[in-house]
């Protein structure tokens, strides 16, 4: 193998070994990392269940818990992440610039912060010292079988530093803005200690962003004049970042610790239980027999595995480990099968319900409810899952690759599951969930909980003591013929697994519990499964040794909440850095610079600014965990979209322009050269990273087609669906358009395809997913009404509808400025001004218009550029005489049908003359 090749071996190793540690430690320590680990795990699920308050005992509030669950976090990430793990005679040049950026910073900092305080030199001294230790640290190639005592001491700090608000809590609230020397050196501490274990967990890329943050936050006079600021004085920035609730220990943290532990730990004990590899099986015993099934199966189990994973590169190297390699045996090319995997694990995060842990993030952001998030998602993260399979079958027929032989013979039954799973997987199986837990709710009122608990316990029993009559799943053999099992055989072995997905959709969707107790709930009887599964079956298979099997079960259930901690060490520190962005936002014009930067260089041309709006998010995206990349581009770069737009007078939504942001933020993961998705496929391929991230990205192009769709047609959102025909008709439309543009840059449909089919299928799909477009050359979509229609309009619409409207003002700048916003109403029965409150904005009538009296902050009004003095001009309500814009589907499919008939005659006489 070349140096090149070992080294992008060694690189694609480092990536993966990034999700957990690379440290395998002494005996003694490791019994420390479990005994924290396990700890950790039942104090999130203490403080997210009902316990505390029935038992009015040990009541953590949500910021203190923040405080722990960071000091737990840093704690791990110190003794399980070393500072530098290969040996070399050079400087390397991460820890060099990490030295050079510390000392750079705390330089700056004494220059300008110390110099009106000088009671702050002996922390700045301190500081200085700490980073010079940290560097020297990651200047020395570290052993992998112990932690050195400067790491045990950095990983005790960092605790501390973070446990000082929990232990400080109350005298904190009783001075804030009013630090104590104490504070200060906790808080410069904290900071450090946090960036280092950012860089030695997540890698360089988000330390420093998060230094440069806090660079700009000191250097605010000496940056550039559309973003400079007085500059912060350190006492301000370490109570902002550290002391106070809007930096480090803000909402990002606050969601780590309510929601995200809980679904990250609810996977790890699925996995832990073994659902992990029966939903791999069952895919491929499902669809392998399919032309190009492994990688059909391969894009199933990484859709099924990102439903609850939080990371694309973990979903890489949980499925890909299976699934890579029997595509490579089948005959895919490594860089390919490489690419189906990265595609596929990507895709996983915008899957509802986790989305990478952002649909909770979203949630808070935008100020909608979770459910909200998850419908919203559903269609653009259905139609791109479709879509590449449809990019998978089209490979497979380029390269003549055949189905898997199977084992057995087809049965009805399997024929069943497989077409249940083919069409659209857990989406079925959720609103089947869904409907029948609903149906109970109704019938039985108050007594469904319990009534659904012992249904579940009785169908658990059951559906062991069916698993007991037939033997556990095979473990895969490389080495071996690759033949599929029976669907059945596979089924068998593992539907209990299903019970706890049941309990969190009847928490969530019926019961409509908040995200973090509906995860408490299903956990438990994730528990108990671990507990007594294996005991239950060995009894139903008359094997008495109980107590051996329950022994085993608690081991088991111990290793999960292990595993399930352990994969949250990366998460929370993403999330706790992050808001070290998120914070300076706040408080500079940073925010403010990036909108009149891009809205300079855009010129106006609102498809131009999406484009760099994209292109800066995928920048910003590089070498970032799901949680945190979604957090700084939504911070960043969704308020410029729906500003930017606005003005252009389109009201985009929240949703969409978070989406948006989102969708390309994850587009880092797999483009070149930073992918560090595809840096964790090729390890398992063998291919060049960058030859897989190609790959991927030539396939991810459907996804990044979508966000630039939603902004201008939300219905892909399911916004304004207000039936059911509509409903199916848009994803209907939306499905087959992905389809449809798959083929055009695949260029094959059923063979392969002429320029000008291309050509007319890229058109086919434009009309599918934007058919407003040539409507809007017949008849315009809204017509304009004078304000004093408001109320007339506002009382035709009911609570949580929205009215879109047009202000004009004179801004904060004095400039002449016009915003577009899409506004929700309040209650019904209150004055239109009023109704209007839920959206953040006060107005008053002033003549035949209604003017701006107050917009309050992070508000939906807000978010669109409103402020105080804005007149209202205009109300846009739809047009009644336009025809539905659906119509132009009609066009669309028949151009499709008339490739499809070239294409089939074409291919008839190919294989006349084959024969």
């Amino acid at each position: 193998m070349s140096d090149g090749a070992v080294s992008e071996a060694a690189d694609a190793d480092r990536v993966a070994a990034a999700e957990t540690g690379a440290r395998v430690p002494t005996a003694t320590t490791r019994r420390i990392v479990t005994i924290t680990a396990i700890s950790w795990s039942l104090f999130q699920l203490w403080i997210a269940s009902p316990i505390p308050f029935s038992l009015n005992f040990l009541i953590i509030s949500e910021t203190e818990a923040r405080a722990i669950h960071l000091a737990f976090a840093l704690f791990l990430g110190y003794l399980l992440f070393p500072g530098i793990i290969r040996k070399s005679r050079r400087i390397p040049f991460f820890p060099a610039a990490w030295l050079a950026a510390a000392i750079a910073l705390a330089v700056y900092a004494v220059s300008v912060a110390g110099s009106d305080s000088p009671d702050n030199w002996p922390i700045f001294a301190i500081l200085a010292a700490l980073a010079v230790v940290i560097a020297w640290m990651a200047f020395r190639p570290q052993p992998l079988d112990h932690v050195p005592e400067v790491d045990w001491f950095l990983a005790l700090l960092a605790a501390a530093a973070a446990a000082y608000l929990f232990v400080f809590y109350e005298a904190l609230a009783l001075r804030p803005g009013a630090p104590t020397f104490a504070d200060l050196l906790v808080a410069g501490i904290g900071v450090l200690v946090l960036l280092e274990a950012t860089r030695r967990t997540l890698g360089p890329a988000l330390m420093f962003i998060a230094l440069a943050m806090l660079f700009y936050a000191f250097a605010g006079r000496i940056m550039p004049e559309i973003v400079s600021h007085g500059g912060q004085s350190f006492s301000r920035v370490m109570s902002q970042q550290w002391l106070g609730y809007e930096g480090v220990f803000g909402i990002a943290l606050g969601v780590s610790t309510s929601f995200v532990f809980l679904f990250v730990l609810f996977g790890a004990l699925l996995e832990r239980a073994g659902a992990g590899n029966y939903f791999i099986q069952l895919s491929f015993a499902l669809l392998g027999h399919l032309r190009g099934g492994p990688a059909k199966a391969a894009v199933v189990a990484s859709g099924t595995t990102g439903l609850v994973s939080g990371s694309s590169i973990a979903n890489v190297v949980t499925t890909g480990t299976f699934t890579i390699p029997l595509m490579r045996r089948v005959g895919y090319p490594p860089e390919k099968g490489g690419a189906f995997e990265v595609a596929a694990s990507v895709n996983g995060q915008i899957m509802p319900p986790i989305m990478g842990a952002a649909a909770f993030l979203i949630a808070e952001y935008v100020n909608i409810p979770y459910t909200e998030v998850i419908l919203r998602a559903f269609v653009p993260a259905v139609a791109t899952y479709i879509a590449l399979f449809y990019i998978v079958h089209i490979e497979a027929l380029k390269a003549g690759i055949e189905g898997l032989p199977r084992r057995t013979e087809r049965r009805a039954s399997a024929r069943f599951l497989r077409i249940g799973l083919g069409i659209s997987g857990f989406v079925v199986l959720a609103n089947v969930i869904y409907w029948s837990t609903s149906w109970i709710k109704d019938l039985l009122g108050d007594a469904a909980s319990p009534v659904l608990a012992l249904l579940i316990a009785i169908a658990y029993v059951g559906l062991l003591a069916w698993r007991a009559r037939y033997p556990d799943l095979e473990p895969d053999d490389e080495d071996a013929e690759v033949i599929l099992p029976d669907a059945i055989e596979v089924a068998r072995t593992g539907f209990h697994f299903l019970l706890p997905i049941i309990v969190l959709v009847w928490a969530l969707m019926v019961e409509r519990l908040s995200p973090g107790l509906s995860a408490f709930w299903a956990i438990v009887p994730m528990v108990g499964i671990l507990l007594t599964q294996d005991a239950i079956t060995a009894f139903f298979r008359g094997d008495r040794a109980v107590a051996r099997h329950l022994a085993n079960g608690v081991r088991a259930l111990g290793e999960g909440l292990r595993k399930g901690a352990i994969n949250m060490v990366g998460v929370a520190i993403a999330t706790a850095t992050a808001g070290i962005v998120v914070a300076t936002v706040a408080t500079t014009p940073l925010g403010l610079g990036m909108t009149e930067v891009v809205e300079t260089i855009a010129g106006g041309n609102l498809l131009i600014m999406l484009i760099l709006t994209a292109v800066i998010c995928l920048i910003l995206g590089m070498g970032l965990p799901t949680t945190a990349n979604y957090i700084i581009v939504a911070t960043l770069m969704a308020p410029v979209i729906v500003e930017l737009a606005a003005g252009s007078g389109l009201a985009v939504p929240l949703i969409a322009a978070h989406l948006f942001v989102f969708y390309f933020g994850l587009m880092a993961d797999v483009t070149p050269p930073v992918g560090l998705a595809s840096y964790a496929a090729a390890a398992i391929s063998g291919a060049s990273p960058i030859a897989t991230g190609v790959q991927a990205f030539r396939y991810e192009i459907r996804t990044a087609l979508l966000p630039f769709i939603f902004i201008f047609n939300t219905q892909l959102l399911l916004i304004g669906i207000d039936n059911v025909f509509m409903g199916a008709l848009t994803i209907g439309a939306a499905v087959l358009a992905m389809l449809i543009f798959v083929a055009a840059t695949q260029n094959w449909f059923l063979v392969k395809s002429r320029l000008w089919e291309t050509a007319v299928l890229l058109i086919a799909c434009f009309t599918l997913l934007r058919p407003g477009v040539w409507m809007d050359m017949i008849e315009v979509e809204t017509l304009p009404r004078p304000p004093s229609a408001l109320e007339e309009i506002a009382a035709e619409r009911g609570e949580g509808d929205q009215i879109e409207m047009r202000f004009e003002g004179v801004n904060f700048e004095g400039e002449e400025r016009s915003q577009t916003a899409l506004l929700t109403l309040g209650r019904e029965g209150l004055q239109p001004q009023m109704r209007l409150a839920v959206a953040g904005v006060s107005m008053f009538p002033s003549g035949d218009t209604y003017q701006i009296t107050s917009v309050t902050q992070e508000s939906e009004a807000d978010s669109y550029g409103l402020e105080t003095g804005m007149r209202l001009t205009e109300i846009y309500i739809a047009n009644p005489d336009r025809p539905p814009k659906e119509l132009f589907f009609i066009p669309a499919l028949l151009g499709i049908a008339a490739i499809y008939m070239l294409q089939r005659r074409r291919r008839a006489e190919m294989e006349t003359a084959a024969a």
